[in-house]
C-alpha cells in the first residue's frame, strides 16, 4: 500500500508465560482479555484500521490460529490488509521477523495499548516527519497522563523540564533504522544482563536518562549520536495512550475510559 505506513501490533506472550491477567479471564493470550466488552488487542486494531495514514496491519502472536477466534477481525484478514505473523520467543526477533518484507514506514505498538486512537496516530506519524526521525519514540506529558486520569499510569520519567511517560508507540523510518534493532537481538531480558543495555546506550546516556540530567530533546540527540541516526522524542497530546493495561487496576482504567469515549461519541450523533 504505497505511500502508507505498515502498523506491527506486538501481542505475543512475555518470555512465553501466560499472563497473569489471561489466566484470570481465562484466555490463552493477555492481547485476549475483554476490555469494555471486546479483547483488547480488538481496540487496537480498530483505532490502526480506521486511520488513514495506516495501510497493511501486522499481528506478532506465537499461535496465529488463535485470531480465527476473533469475529470482529476476520473481515480484515481476508481482504489481506491483517497480516498474522509467528512471533518469536525474543521480542526483538519477533520485530525483525514481521517486519521482513514490510513496506516501511512501520508504527510499532503493543496489544495492550487500547486507548490509541486514529488522531493519536495521526500525531504520531506527523511528529516524526516533522522531525525528520529515522526513527520516534512516543512520549505524553505527565499533566496530559494526570487529565486523561489521576491514577492511570504512576510511571513517569523526570528530564530538567518535565515529566513523561512512554506510550508503547514506536516508529521507524526505513529498513536502515529497523538495523538498530539488531543491537538487542543478542540481548535477551535486559533485566537479567544490565551490561547489555549498558554496552547499548551507553553508561553516561543512560545515567543522565536515569536520573533526568537534562531535557528529554537533549537525551534523545545523545542516543541519536550513539545509534549514528535521528532518533526523535514526539509528544502527543492525549495523555490517556500511556495508560496501557498491565493489571485488574488499568484494565478497569482503560474499560472506564472507553466508556466515556463511547458515550461522548453516543452524545454527538
Amino acid at each position: 500500500m504505497g505511500g502508507l505506513t505498515t502498523a506491527l501490533v506486538l501481542a505475543g506472550k512475555r518470555n512465553g508465560a501466560t499472563d497473569p491477567l489471561a489466566l484470570e479471564a481465562g484466555v490463552t493470550h493477555k492481547c485476549l482479555v475483554p476490555v469494555a466488552g471486546q479483547p483488547m488487542l480488538v481496540h487496537v486494531i480498530d483505532a490502526l484500521a480506521a486511520s488513514e495514514r495506516i495501510g497493511e496491519i501486522r499481528i506478532a502472536i506465537e499461535e496465529p490460529q488463535v485470531l480465527d477466534g476473533l469475529a470482529q477481525l476476520r473481515g480484515l484478514i481476508a481482504t489481506g490488509r491483517l497480516v498474522p505473523i509467528a512471533a518469536r520467543p525474543n521480542l526483538v526477533d519477533s520485530v525483525l521477523a514481521a517486519a521482513e518484507g514490510a513496506h516501511f514506514p512501520l508504527l510499532i505498538t503493543t496489544a495492550d495499548n487500547v486507548l490509541l486512537t486514529p488522531p493519536t496516530v495521526a500525531e504520531m506519524l506527523d511528529g516524526c516527519k516533522a522531525q525528520a526521525a529515522d526513527a520516534g519514540v512516543a512520549f505524553t506529558r505527565r499533566e496530559s497522563v494526570l487529565a486523561a486520569h489521576p491514577v492511570g499510569q504512576r510511571k513517569f520519567y523526570r528530564f530538567a523540564e518535565d515529566s513523561y511517560s512512554n506510550c508503547n508507540s514506536y516508529w521507524l523510518k526505513d529498513r536502515a533504522a529497523l538495523g538498530a534493532a539488531e543491537t538487542f537481538r543478542s540481548g535477551g531480558q535486559f533485566v537479567k544482563h544490565p551490561m547489555r543495555i549498558i554496552d547499548a546506550f551507553g553508561l553516561v546516556n543512560l545515567i543522565r536518562f536515569r536520573f533526568g540530567l537534562g531535557t528529554l530533546a537533549a537525551t534523545f540527540e545523545r542516543f541519536s549520536r550513539r545509534f549514528r541516526m535521528t532518533i526523535a522524542p514526539v509528544i502527543l497530546s492525549d495523555g490517556a495512550v500511556a495508560i496501557d493495561v498491565d493489571d485488574a487496576r488499568t484494565r478497569g482504567i482503560a474499560a472506564e475510559l472507553l466508556g466515556q469515549r463511547a458515550s461522548l461519541m453516543q452524545a454527538a450523533e
